[in-house]
């Protein structure tokens, strides 16, 4: 694992998009791992303005989606189809039919999870992986004491990430309470992982996820375990990191950063 501060959440946004731009523009035919939320947006906003203004080419691209809720259907302003539509795949020239997430109405929640796991498969699987993390540590909707070795499946969701995502539903009790998830098995078996957290209010997690044990009580903890995880977080979010200095040293003196800088 490696964890990269940058100076402001614009900043790692930013080296986030990066990433992802020069992962497209080198394999067009790219199988993107994709998350949602208010993080996200930034750097979705940045790889429109990469295709408008620099032409970085989605057309071949394939993507698949960390989650969606159980009950919501495509249309619906908080499933999380309507927000990939919305924030990315419509400023994009990406071809729908290669967007793919849980079909959130599914009746049979194992045959829509096994479809799923298989279709990533049948996709030759995740080349690049980007999250998000939750305030009590999950990745996906992969809640405490999730197994590590979990795969794509039904789950319900704790208060916590109840709480915090329930403040963009109108009412708000009108948020589901479960989820289709990737597991975190199959999260694991994405070939690279980008995971970007900002702001404050992500320190205590992020450090005890970079820093502390592998457990499942924390789910992202268990990107120790992957042999090609970037961790990208703001001078707020590393607030509580015990190994701050080695990191920005990482950033300088690597010559895989080198191209980044600047």
């Amino acid at each position: 694992m490696e964890v990269i501060i940058r100076p402001t959440a614009d900043a790692a946004a930013e080296l986030t998009a990066q990433i992802i731009k020069k992962t497209v523009a080198t394999r067009p035919n790219l199988v993107l791992g994709l998350a949602t939320g208010g993080t996200m947006e930034t750097v979705y906003d940045k790889l429109a303005r990469e295709h408008k203004e620099n032409n970085l080419d989605f057309s071949l691209t394939r993507t698949f989606n960390l989650d969606e809720y159980i009950g919501l259907p495509p249309e619906d302003k908080n499933s999380y189809r309507y927000y990939m539509n919305k924030n990315l795949f419509s400023r994009i020239n990406i071809d729908l039919r290669n967007t793919h997430l849980p079909n959130g109405m599914a009746e049979n929640y194992t045959a829509e999870s096994e479809k799923y796991e298989q279709l990533i498969k049948d996709n030759g699987g995740i080349d690049l992986q980007l999250l998000g993390i939750g305030r009590s540590g999950h990745i996906g909707f992969n809640e405490p004491l999730s197994a590590l070795q979990s795969r794509t499946r039904e789950k319900a969701l704790t208060p916590v990430t109840y709480e915090q995502n329930s403040i963009y539903f109108v009412p708000p009790e009108s948020m589901p309470k479960r989820a289709f998830t990737m597991g975190i098995g199959t999260i694991l078996d994405a070939r690279r992982i980008v995971l970007l957290a900002t702001g404050e209010a992500k320190a205590e997690i992020i450090s005890k996820a970079v820093e502390g044990p592998v457990t499942s009580m924390i789910s992202a903890s268990a990107l120790q375990l992957h042999p090609k995880t970037t961790v990208i977080v703001d001078e707020a979010a590393s607030k509580n990191l015990k190994e701050k200095e080695y990191y920005r040293w990482l950033f300088d003196n690597e010559p895989e950063w080198e191209e980044y800088k600047g």
